[in-house]
């Protein structure tokens, strides 16, 4: 009989009435505040000269085979201040970054043979964290993209050229004037060295006067006296 009585009280429980919510017209304040963060891409200093959506792939020695990149948008970008080109591909969904390599003189790109709509190109690549020499084909949905990456691509190696030949240029003037800097200042160097020892010399000179005249007249005081 006593064991009912927990049951009964529960299920009195169970049967009263919900209390009624109150609005007391309290406002309560949120216990964290997020605030706006802004997100760098590491492009802000860049501009993009080249846009295009892409397929990338790169060739595994090992397996002797290609293997897919990602899918996503590839970019030719150019720093503002230095004029330097990167190519940089991030992956569409993920934003991963695939590729992530400078547009050197060096660098030629050619067509995929059989796909029109392909091309090929060799860099020393950094999106893994560390450079690797790959061999990259990427692949456009259209062969006037493709043409058009192709035609970029080629115009910026080649503009990196000239700009690397301006730089060599503009570094050997520095060197010579640095060279003729050097020079006079040995040259003026010399000079005040000369000009010191002349003047040593005339000093000396003078001294060895001085020291004659004076044993000279000390000589003939003697014989005077």
């Amino acid at each position: 009989m006593a064991s009912k009585e927990p049951d009964h009280e529960h299920r009195e429980d169970e049967d009263a009435p919900a209390a009624e919510d109150e609005d007391t017209g309290a406002q309560v304040a949120p216990i964290v505040k997020l605030e706006e963060v802004a997100v760098s891409t590491g492009e802000e200093n860049e501009d993009a000269i080249l846009d295009l959506k892409s397929k990338l792939y790169r060739f595994d020695k090992e397996g002797n085979q290609w293997k897919e990149r990602g899918a996503g948008t590839v970019k030719l970008l150019k720093h503002k201040e230095t004029g330097k080109v990167r190519l940089v591909m991030r992956q569409s969904k993920t934003l991963k970054i695939c590729a992530n390599h400078l547009v050197l003189p060096t660098m030629t790109v050619q067509e995929h043979a059989g796909n029109d709509k392909s091309c090929l190109w060799h860099a020393s690549d950094f999106s893994d964290g560390e450079l690797k020499d790959e061999l990259f084909c990427i692949r456009f949905a259209s062969v006037e993209n493709c043409k058009t990456f192709m035609e970029i691509f080629q115009e910026v190696a080649e503009s990196q050229k000239s700009k690397e030949e301006n730089e060599d240029a503009s570094a050997a003037a520095k060197s010579l004037e640095r060279l003729s800097v050097e020079e006079k200042k040995a040259e003026d160097k010399v000079g005040e060295e000369k000009a010191v020892a002349t003047k040593e010399e005339k000093e000396t000179e003078i001294d060895n006067t001085i020291k004659a005249d004076s044993e000279k007249k000390d000589g003939e005081a003697t014989s005077s006296t």
